[in-house]
């Protein structure tokens, strides 16, 4: 029992920093800000994390987690055309916009923005988080281009880059402008953009969900 109630205070330690990293930034959240969203006493936060730095990795490794599994789980991972699961993946970015801005934007992304001069175990976690989920990315762009695009000088991993590069650029803008009006508007565009890259008829009005 006492195994099980330490777990659930480290989950709700690395719960407590997604939220508040994402909406006020590494450097302004602290150990006490940490401690009374997750409900715990600060002994609890020291008993499972060296340093705010460690918690910080632990929340890294929490997030890869729980986005891998959120996307596995996506709707567009049904779709048997691996084109078909590129353009559903920014159709369903464009869908989980909600809520306040810490709920849509990226931990990685806004730790690494603050960290990356710093603190350079927190740089390679995020550098390593942000390559894995590209890396999920390429694997449809590579089929997609085999199918649709064999004789394309570009490769697949730099148009994996280059989605992720519009969403990190977007959140920076929907924080400057206060929502997420600018993140919509660059996925049109990406989404006209990857739909260039490749020569299938109809390709806007396709829809393939069975293998």
């Amino acid at each position: 029992m006492l195994a099980q109630t330490q777990h659930e205070s480290k989950t709700r330690l690395l719960d407590a920093a997604l939220g508040l990293i994402r909406a006020k930034g590494y450097a302004a959240t602290t150990v006490d800000d940490i401690c009374r969203a997750a409900g715990v006493t600060k002994g609890s936060f020291f008993h499972h994390f060296r340093s705010k730095d460690d918690h910080a990795l632990g929340a890294v490794a929490h997030w890869n987690a729980m986005t891998e599994g959120f996307f596995a789980a996506a709707p567009y991972r049904d779709a048997a055309d691996p084109l078909d699961r590129l353009l559903g993946y920014i159709e369903f970015r464009g869908a989980i916009l909600e809520g306040e801005l810490a709920d849509y934007t990226c931990l990685l992304g806004t730790l690494v923005q603050e960290t990356y001069a710093t603190h350079p175990d927190i740089r390679a976690a995020c550098d390593a988080g942000m390559a894995a989920h590209i890396a999920e990315l390429t694997r449809d762009v590579e089929a997609a281009k085999q199918r649709y695009a064999p004789e394309a000088a570009w490769s697949a991993e730099s148009v994996g880059y280059l989605i992720q590069a519009v969403l990190q650029g977007s959140f920076i803008f929907a924080k400057a402008q206060q929502g997420p009006e600018i993140i919509r508007a660059n996925l049109d565009h990406l989404r006209r953009y990857l739909g260039c890259l490749f020569d299938r008829p109809n390709q806007t009005n396709r829809k393939e969900t069975t293998p």
